[in-house]
């Protein structure tokens, strides 16, 4: 990142203050029920939309965003790169050209990453017509653009951190968007919003950045290393393949680093039988592209 930008996510970043003002009844309430969907004895697991209801719409795009609300999900997953220029945007692989008309607009510009286009270009692109005509002209939202969308649907965002690897301090460029999106007020932190990335490192720095906000780790890591990953994390995130109830109680044992107990959200489940399966092994919470198969599935 230029200094410039650096400079600004850290006077942002300093800037940010948890509320600390007491709740209302009706926010009290909210925070019960949020606190019983996200942990502790639940009677079934959160469902969250993976890229949206991306089984329904363009995987990342606004539409999918809406296509999970008009299904009822109050949980939505998204993945975040970095462009040219810095501007965060919404979008799961680090290359344009599964998901985009990017081989036809810049024909030139082969291999396509995220990382060598300007948010200008990337907003030039169709993002949606590769799903489906009904999408035509759909866009790569920015993350601003992707949780005002959230926010206008009342729903709650597990955001994650998409090849850390490839933008260096992009931890500390998505706090600063949420900051300035205020996604990082209590109600945000408390109840809508999950931070998480395959990268512990990644997790790690979040948590270090921004205490309060909730974060999880995506794999499955040995079971003898899950104390080590619980000083850093809310959550444990495996591969809905990997799971197993023995391993869903070894990580449901430990406290994480908020001090409540350690979850467990799997991925991607989208039927209705492995959904029954890892919903039997107690799992918090299901990443779906089909929210409403998993829903009927495990009666939430």
């Amino acid at each position: 990142m230029h200094a410039r930008a650096v400079a600004a996510s850290t006077t942002a970043l300093a800037g940010v203050v948890v509320l600390l003002l007491p709740l209302s009844p009706a926010r009290a309430a909210e925070s019960a029920r949020a606190a019983e969907g996200t942990g502790g004895a639940a009677a079934a697991p959160v469902i969250v939309a993976h890229r949206g209801a991306s089984g329904y719409a363009p995987e990342n795009t606004l539409a999918a965003v809406d296509k999970a609300a008009a299904l009822g999900t109050e949980w939505v997953e998204n993945d975040v790169q970095r462009t040219k220029d810095g501007e965060l945007v919404v979008l799961h692989d680090d290359s344009l050209v599964r998901t985009t008309d990017v081989e036809e607009v810049f024909p030139d510009r082969a291999p396509w990453k995220v990382k060598d286009f300007t948010a200008a270009e990337i907003a030039r692109l169709d993002a949606g017509n590769w799903f489906g005509p009904e999408y035509a002209g759909a866009r790569v939202p920015t993350l601003e653009q992707f949780v005002h969308r959230v926010d206008r649907h009342r729903q709650k965002l597990l955001l994650e951190i998409k090849n850390p690897q490839l933008y260096p301090g992009i931890e500390r460029d998505i706090l600063k968007v949420l900051a300035d999106e205020g996604w990082l007020d209590r109600r945000h932190v408390r109840q809508r919003l999950i931070v998480q990335s395959f990268s512990a490192d990644s997790v790690r720095t979040v948590h270090e950045l921004a205490p309060a906000v909730k974060t999880g780790f995506l794999g499955t890591p040995p079971v003898a290393d899950l104390p080590a990953y619980a000083a850093f994390t809310d959550q444990i995130n495996p591969s809905h393949g990997s799971l197993t109830a023995d391993y869903v109680s070894a990580v449901h044992a430990l406290k994480g680093a908020h001090g409540k107990r350690l979850e467990a959200f799997t991925w991607t489940v989208n039927d209705a039988a492995a959904a029954r399966r890892v919903a039997g092994f107690g799992v918090d919470g299901i990443i779906t592209n089909n929210p409403d198969v998993v829903r009927d599935a495990v009666g939430c």
